[in-house]
C-alpha cells in the first residue's frame, strides 16, 4: 500500500511540475494561480494542497530538489584541478538538466526565477571555474570580470541547449563546456602572467 501511495504522490507531483513548467513558458510565477495550475493538469485544488501550501512553496521545493541533485553529483565526484579530461560531474550536471528539461527551460527562461539562475551560476562558478581563475595574479576586479564573462556564456549555452530539444548528448555538452571554460580561463591566466 505504501509503495502504491508513493507512486501516486510522485505521479501527482510530476503532473503539477509539468503543468507549472508549461504555464511558466507563458507568464511569470507571480501571475499563476493554484486554480489555473490544477485546471492545466486536471486535478482538484484539494489534491494540490495535500502537496504544497501555494505556488511559491511548490517552486521553492522544485528548485531545492534540483539544486540538491546537482550538489550530490558534485560531491560524489571529488573536485580536481581541470586537466584535459572532462570531470565526471560536468556530464552528470547536464544529465540532470536533460532529465528535467521542461522545468529547467521554464526556470531559466524569460518568465523564470532569477534566484534559481543565480544559484546555478554560483554552482558553476564554484565548481567549474574558480580554481583556474584563482591561479592568476591578476587583480581581483579582472578576475571578477573574467568569471562573469564565463558565467554568462555558460548560462547562455545551457539555455540554448535546453531550448534546442537537446539534440546533443549530455556528454557532448559537458566536453564542450569544459573546453570553453578551460580555454577561456587558461588563456586569461596565461596572459595575466605575461603582462603583469
Amino acid at each position: 500500500m505504501a509503495k502504491s501511495m508513493d507512486r501516486r504522490v510522485r505521479k501527482t507531483r510530476a503532473q503539477l511540475r509539468s503543468g507549472l513548467a508549461r504555464l511558466m513558458q507563458e507568464k511569470s510565477v507571480r501571475e499563476i494561480t493554484v486554480k489555473e495550475l490544477v485546471d492545466e493538469v486536471d486535478i482538484n485544488r484539494s489534491t494540490f494542497y495535500l502537496h504544497y501550501s501555494d505556488i511559491y512553496q511548490m517552486l521553492d521545493s522544485i528548485e531545492a530538489e534540483l539544486e540538491a541533485e546537482i550538489m550530490a553529483a558534485i560531491q560524489a565526484n571529488p573536485l580536481k584541478p581541470f586537466g584535459k579530461e572532462t570531470p565526471p560531474f560536468v556530464e552528470q550536471f547536464f544529465m540532470i538538466l536533460e532529465e528535467n528539461q521542461d522545468i529547467c527551460c521554464a526556470l531559466l527562461g524569460p518568465h523564470g526565477d532569477m534566484t534559481f539562475v543565480s544559484n546555478i551560476e554560483k554552482i558553476i562558478a564554484e565548481n567549474f571555474m574558480e580554481r583556474d581563475l584563482s591561479l592568476s595574479d591578476k587583480n581581483i576586479l579582472d578576475i571578477a570580470y573574467a568569471s562573469a564573462f564565463c558565467l554568462s556564456g555558460c548560462v547562455g549555452l545551457i539555455k540554448t541547449w535546453l531550448n534546442g530539444a537537446l539534440k546533443e548528448s549530455p556528454l557532448h555538452m559537458a566536453k564542450l563546456t569544459h573546453t570553453l571554460i578551460t580555454h577561456t580561463t587558461h588563456d586569461f591566466v596565461m596572459r595575466a602572467a605575461v603582462t603583469d
